[in-house]
């Protein structure tokens, strides 16, 4: 890979449901792409600032938590957003980084359009004001079984997180949302088999980036 991008940089962005792979994938991809020559930032939702980390609190692990209507989850998820956009992707962006993101706005599209069955019109406007017109050059989604994946979240950690709480129906719910946002926006969301190796998940994961990058 060369270092030959758009002056404006580069967003890539990473989705799937719980424990499908990504934050060893990121990891992995921002090595190599540093080793290019590339200047990476890496990021997450929610959180990433110091006002997205207390909200990510608030909506992970906070035991007062437990009572959030779906509305207030959206906004909460939406503030964080809005911070780390204007805060860290826009600036980095402007000049010529290229940014890998734990989770973007097509979370949101999915995990609250979809699983939590809010109006979808109303998120996607919702989306749309709070990237201010950003939207990612590529998306990856690990695509993973429901069941493997939540087994393999709560495997990796002793503490289990409001979000890795919900039903398998949930994230059965998730699973498709992100398999059917791929399908309308094939050019930009690619699918990935997450229940590959991590280096086989990695080599193509590299093959999709290192496209986008020679369009550059």
């Amino acid at each position: 890979m060369t270092r030959s991008f758009s002056k404006r940089g580069l967003l890539i962005t990473f989705e799937g449901s719980e424990g499908c792979g990504k934050s060893t994938q990121i990891q992995i991809l921002a090595r190599r792409l540093r080793r290019a020559g590339h200047t990476v930032h890496v990021t997450r939702e929610p959180g990433g600032t110091p006002v997205g980390e207390r909200i990510r609190h608030l909506l992970k692990f906070s035991k007062s938590n437990g009572g959030m209507v779906h509305e207030a989850e959206l906004m909460l998820f939406s503030a964080s957003r809005a911070q780390l956009v204007r805060e860290i992707i826009l600036p980095a962006l402007k000049r010529g980084e290229i940014i890998l993101s734990d989770r973007f706005a097509d979370s949101t599209t999915v995990y609250q359009g979809v699983a939590r069955k809010l109006d979808p019109a109303f998120v996607a406007r919702l989306n749309d004001f709070i990237i201010a017109g950003r939207r990612p050059d590529l998306t990856l989604v690990l695509d993973l079984d429901a069941a493997t994946g939540l087994a393999r979240a709560r495997k990796k950690t002793r503490t289990r997180d409001r979000m890795e709480a919900q039903k398998r129906s949930f994230y059965e719910a998730v699973r498709r949302g992100f398999v059917a946002l791929a399908r309308r926006e094939p050019k930009r969301v690619r699918v990935i088999d997450g229940t590959e190796t991590v280096a086989e998940v990695s080599a193509r994961i590299l093959a999709h980036v290192g496209s986008i990058l020679k369009r550059c």
